[in-house]
Parts: structure tokens; sequence; C-alpha cells
């Protein structure tokens, strides 16, 4: 199955939440009406933002509007899973807009896809990740006191089409993580590549692994929730 990849580069979360609204809803119209559409994976980066999505809690962003503007971060309510999390420069924001239909997938199926995209690409650098139960996304020492989060995953599915995705701490500033409850844990940390290897890490090579990783998981017909 053939996958379109656009990278976007740094650009306003708002611009591209439209951008993907618009490509999602043409492929549900497509697949609806029997019409040819294309499957995509969009890359990007965003200027400092946090996202709520649907079952996301308030009280988890620790800032007042006044406090986010001073940090010179924005805060969106959203149409994924999941609850809060923040994107920014050095982070690889992965948006893939799929039929999961074309490749055999469910929505668990699916997110697990996702997970073991980024655990290979993270093995590739030397970075043992693992999945935590009750927990989507991608994790470091997750069974430990010292687990910490390295990608968050979260998602929006309508007749098995899907948009949102996942977001890879690269080279992220992680002092945004700070300010609010990632993903609604008060107890675990948040690290990035960067942070693991100690030095910063080429952003094309992590783009490129990360895509072959991520075709090989949708492509296989073999990845299923286990």
């Amino acid at each position: 199955m053939e996958l379109e990849i656009s990278d976007w580069g740094l650009i306003d979360y708002e611009q591209s939440w439209q951008r993907q609204t618009q490509w999602f809803n043409q492929l549900v119209s497509a697949k609806r009406n029997g019409e040819q559409y294309v499957n995509r994976i969009v890359l990007c980066e965003h200027p400092p933002v946090y996202t709520l999505g649907r079952s996301g809690k308030e009280n988890n962003m620790l800032l007042g509007a006044l406090q986010l503007q001073s940090i010179g971060a924005s805060l969106y309510h959203i149409d994924r899973g999941g609850d809060i999390t923040f994107h920014g420069p050095g982070q690889l924001v992965c948006y893939p807009i799929l039929n999961l239909e074309d490749f055999s997938l469910g929505l668990r199926s699916y997110i697990y896809a996702l997970e073991e995209a980024v655990i290979r690409t993270c093995a590739s650098y030397g970075i043992q990740a693992a999945r935590l139960e009750n927990a989507t996304g991608v994790w470091l020492e997750p069974r430990t006191s010292r687990a910490r989060k390295i990608c968050a995953i979260g998602v929006r599915s309508s007749h098995f089409v899907t948009m949102h995705g996942l977001a890879l701490n690269v080279n992220t500033d992680l002092r945004y993580f700070s300010y609010i409850n990632p993903c609604g844990f008060i107890d675990k940390g948040v690290t990035s590549l960067k942070q693991e290897l100690g030095e910063t890490v080429d952003m094309a090579a992590v783009k490129s692994r990360l895509c072959k990783e991520l075709e090989l998981q949708l492509t296989q017909n073999g990845v299923r929730h286990k």
C-alpha cells in the first residue's frame, strides 16, 4: 500500500489542524462514495502549544491564560483521544491520515503499530523503549519508579479513517512539560532522545527512520494488538 509522505516543517498548530481535517474529511467522503483517495503521513513540528483531548481534564493544565502567554505557548481543545500534551520545536509530530481498512487494521491494532514503530526507532539509537499497560504511548523503564514517556499518542477515528497521531520527543525543551500533568500523569516523567543520549539528535535522520518503521508496521498486515 503506497503512502504519500508530506513534511510541513515548523507549522502553526491551528493551521496544521485545519489542513489535517480537510484531508481527513476528503478521505472519509471519497471512501463513502467509492472515489479515489490517498493515504498520507504528515511530519511536522509546532511552535509551543498544549493540546487537550476529548477525555482530558482541565486541571491537568497547571497555568492560566496569562501564564501561558508569558511562556509563549497556547492551548487548544481538540478532537482526539487522550488527555493533555505539549508540542514544540524539536519534537517530531506525525499525523497519519489513513483508511485503516486498506491495511487490515482495527483501531487498537493501529495504535499498537504506531507504538511499535516508535519503539523500533528508539532501538536504532540504542534506547530500549516499551509499552506501559493501560497507558497509550511509548515509555522508558515503564514498570519502575523512573518511568518516563518519550512519545505521546492520541488519535481520532471515524469510519476507520484516522487523523492526529504521535509526538516523539527528539530535541524537545522538556521544561514545558513541567507546566502540565502530561497525559494526566502526576507520578511519571518525560524524556527525549537528546536527554537520553546526551547530545542533539539529527531530526532528518529520525524522520527517515520513523517513516520506514511506520510504513513497515502498517503494510505488513500482521500487526495486531496483543
